[in-house]
């Protein structure tokens, strides 16, 4: 069997991404967030599993970031970060951040959803943290739009007979929605995994199968050197560490051209 492993936040979709410098609170959409934590020992993205169209954009403003998430039983994960960060951490460093309020997130989502980007089929919102610190730095909103070309290709790798796979930092239910989107099953979706995840999906799935990994970031390396072939798309028009173009072995410039990789 031959698989394809897309991630999806600037692969399957075109992202733009809303963040916040608490330290100045200027909103800029020019930063990538994955380079943004990888400048700083010991920060870390973090995804709020929660709606932030609804949940989020809808809360009380003033209340802490801390507040909110144990009031909303509102959970977390890690999605990328530039040491071995446990939860624990992440969560005592919310806790002790009084300065960080809900407002500081719900302007993201309204930059990204003013920019008409679908917060559902990305990301959504998180924060990026420093645990040495003890602060919250930045708050975080990525939305999306599908690439015109990803319906066709999906078809066709279908007609192949690829199983297709996504396996991504974003929430696993804006992965639901994306799947619903490209008519694959929902359980064929990996949500809020980092690159350690991503890399043992791919081992996992290497198990009796030859598999393809599609990525366009550093969180993406470790699945794209596991996986028989790995693919750096450049389609999101952002620049890309030497790093990310060494862990692979094709480099394609649109989703559609993985169609011509001999595999």
């Amino acid at each position: 069997m031959k698989v394809v492993v897309f991630d999806n936040s600037g692969t399957l979709i075109e992202r733009y991404r809303a963040i916040k410098d608490l330290r100045t609170g200027v909103i800029c959409d020019y930063i990538n967030s994955i380079d943004l934590v990888d400048k700083v020992p010991n920060r870390a993205l973090v995804v709020l599993q929660t709606d932030p169209a609804k949940c989020l954009a809808n809360a009380i403003s003033n209340q802490t970031i801390f507040h909110f998430l144990e009031k909303n039983k509102v959970n977390f994960d890690i999605s990328y970060s530039s040491g071995d960060i446990q939860k624990e951490e992440i969560l005592k460093t919310i806790k002790n951040d009084k300065q960080a309020h809900i407002l500081d997130v719900q302007d993201t989502i309204s930059t990204v959803i003013d920019k008409k980007y679908n917060v559902q089929i990305c990301s959504g919102s998180g924060l990026i943290l420093n645990v040495d610190k003890q602060k919250i730095e930045f708050t975080i909103t990525a939305g999306g739009k599908i690439f015109p070309e990803v319906p066709e290709v999906i078809n066709e790798l279908k007609k192949r007979g690829f199983q297709i796979f996504v396996a991504s930092g974003d929430r696993k239910t804006s992965l639901e929605q994306l799947a619903d989107f490209i008519d694959i099953p929902c359980e064929n979706t990996y949500g809020t995994a980092d690159a350690g995840k991503k890399r043992e999906i791919i081992k996992k799935l290497k198990e009796g199968s030859q598999v393809m990994m599609v990525g366009n970031s550093a969180n993406d390396i470790p699945a794209l050197k596991e996986a028989d072939i790995g693919v750096l798309t450049l389609q999101q028009g952002e620049n890309v560490p030497s790093k990310v173009y060494d862990a692979a072995d094709v480099v394609i410039n649109n989703i559609k051209e993985i169609l011509d990789i001999k595999f």
